[in-house]
């Protein structure tokens, strides 16, 4: 069974350049997951990677419908 490495909510928010309040809330509402130890909460790096999948944009389409090539 792996073994996931856990990060604080300020690592993830200094990795993510977002507020440590924008990543609490991202957990109190649900959208990502993370265990409270006690001290605080960790996230695990699958579950920040499924938060981030989730999250992706798609490219643009064209207007034919077809995603736009990135310059």
């Amino acid at each position: 069974m792996p073994v996931d490495q856990y990060q604080t909510v300020k690592e993830v928010a200094d990795r993510l350049k977002v507020a440590e309040a924008t990543v609490r809330h991202w957990i109190k509402s649900g959208e990502l997951r993370a265990i409270d130890i006690g001290k605080g909460w960790r996230i695990a790096d699958a579950d920040l990677g499924r938060f981030l999948t989730r999250h992706e944009t798609t490219p643009r389409e064209d207007a034919k419908g077809s995603p736009r090539k990135e310059r």
